[in-house]
């Protein structure tokens, strides 16, 4: 399978199987085209295959005859252009075949958690999946007791994996801020006896940043996500506190001060965009005005009667827009400037393991989700949903084996409209919550989503592409 497509006359051919993308000339890029599209049975041509094809020594006349009626290539340089394809093809880097075995383990060792320190907030976002922050079961913080034994769990059920992942979460986790740092306190103090590393996150609207807590999270939290939507009419307009003030002016002098003491430390500043803002590349574009070079501006997702959800015609704009990042974020790395835009963030060269690609973010079985109570759930976005509690770290560290097999199956493999998308290696077929809410299947894309992914990919490799050319 191939996706083609081109972008400011670059003409960039992605073959899905082995994952080589191409940047071709005018004749090759549509030879390609015309044998992608009678491999696939999209021609009127009759139907080849890649096989047939590329057994001749010289372009098929069909091929080539059209190229000359229809674009006036010379035949000199289609038979070069089919010449390099041809290589390819023999080289497995164009439609290749998926030759690999995939044999997903029967177990999967819990290598990341997501822990509800504070099922509270001092915001009310509009647009908050958590109900306000309490996730519709009322406001509570984890007591340090619930935060041991969640520490415990992943220690238990992480087997031989060194490395661990806890993102504090909530609700605010800045309310619960002392059994934060006990948590981390307990963490580092078995680490060496259990062979562990741990690695800290935590998410914040910033309100409760002050000096002392700033120094704290620079100096133990591996990363930091720090919660701002972009221009103050449009933050103010949707993360307000409980009066209905906007947050703005109050957080960001506060977030520039961390990011500046951050010596070099991960963080990223993380918005959402709604119906409200479809305009969003000027919201990416002041986030960076205020000197934060880590940027993610999200989609949000709800259920289509919200009046801040993104339906199906607000895609043609919000795809101008990606294009607009796209072309700004170019103009700033041919300044040889930094500036990261995480959902155009694509490895081409070392890319995820066979079970990444096809698994995805590990919901689940390799991520879960603690609750101030101890209850767990395959991930914070189904916090709430007691169908979906897989156990309780207070009652022992089993968790429910038909859920847990039920999270097994979410590969993009099982996913049946996965299996023609040629994006289907990069988002392993999209946020399992998202799927469920919108279809009650985890199994089942959210179609909206799923266009929007496709559009970033294509931005992403487009960027990677300049980055070839420019080495060249």
């Amino acid at each position: 399978m191939l996706h083609l497509y081109s972008h400011n006359g670059i003409n960039i051919v992605l073959d899905v199987e082995s994952g080589s993308v191409h940047v071709l000339e005018p004749t090759a890029y549509e030879l390609c085209r015309l044998i992608s599209d009678a491999c696939d049975g999209d021609s009127a041509d009759k139907k080849s295959t890649p096989e047939s094809v590329f057994t001749n020594s010289a372009c098929p006349s069909v091929f080539r005859d059209k190229l000359i009626s229809v674009f006036s290539f010379d035949k000199t340089d289609i038979e070069d252009a089919y010449s390099e394809l041809k290589e390819l093809y023999e080289d497995e880097m164009l439609f290749a075949k998926r030759d690999y075995a995939i044999n997903l383990p029967e177990d999967y060792p819990v290598k990341a958690l997501c822990l509800h320190i504070s099922h509270d907030c001092n915001l009310r976002c509009k647009y908050c999946f958590a109900e306000g922050g309490d996730f519709g079961h009322g406001r509570k913080n984890m007591p340090f007791e619930v935060a041991k034994k969640a520490i415990d769990f992943i220690v238990e059920r992480s087997g031989t994996r060194h490395n661990l992942e806890v993102d504090f979460f909530g609700g605010e986790p800045l309310i619960n801020f002392d059994v934060v740092k006990k948590t981390v306190e307990y963490a580092r103090s078995i680490e060496k006896q259990h062979n562990k590393n741990f690695r800290f996150t935590i998410t914040t609207n910033g309100i409760l940043l002050n000096d002392k807590i700033t120094d704290y999270i620079n100096r133990e939290m591996s990363n930091v996500v720090l919660s701002l939507d972009g221009r103050q009419e449009i933050n103010d307009s949707v993360r307000y506190d409980v009066s209905g003030k906007g947050c703005y002016s109050r957080i960001v002098p506060k977030f520039k001060k961390l990011v500046a003491n951050r010596k070099g430390k991960d963080y990223y500043v993380r918005g959402t965009f709604t119906s409200q803002n479809l305009d969003f590349a000027s919201d990416v574009q002041h986030i960076r005005s205020l000197g934060f070079d880590q940027v993610s501006v999200e989609p949000v997702v709800l259920d289509s009667n919200d009046p801040l959800a993104i339906k199906e015609e607000h895609l043609e704009r919000i795809f101008s827009e990606y294009d607009l990042l796209t072309d700004n974020l170019a103009d700033i790395r041919a300044k040889g400037e930094f500036f990261n835009f995480f959902h155009f963030m694509i490895d081409l060269e070392q890319g995820p393991c066979v079970i990444k690609r096809v698994k995805g973010c590990g919901c689940g079985t390799e991520y879960v989700a603690i609750t101030p109570d101890g209850d767990i759930y395959p991930c914070h976005r189904f916090v709430g949903m007691d169908e979906f509690k897989l156990g309780n770290v207070m009652d022992g560290f089993d968790t429910k084996k038909e859920l847990v097999d039920y999270f097994k199956q979410s590969t993009v493999l099982n996913k049946p409209v996965c299996e023609d998308c040629w994006a289907k290696y990069y988002c392993s077929g999209g946020c399992a919550a998202n799927n469920y809410n919108c279809h009650r299947d985890i199994l089942k894309p959210h179609e909206i989503s799923c266009k929007m992914e496709r559009k970033r990919i294509e931005c992403a490799i487009y960027l990677k592409a300049l980055e070839a050319i420019a080495d060249e």
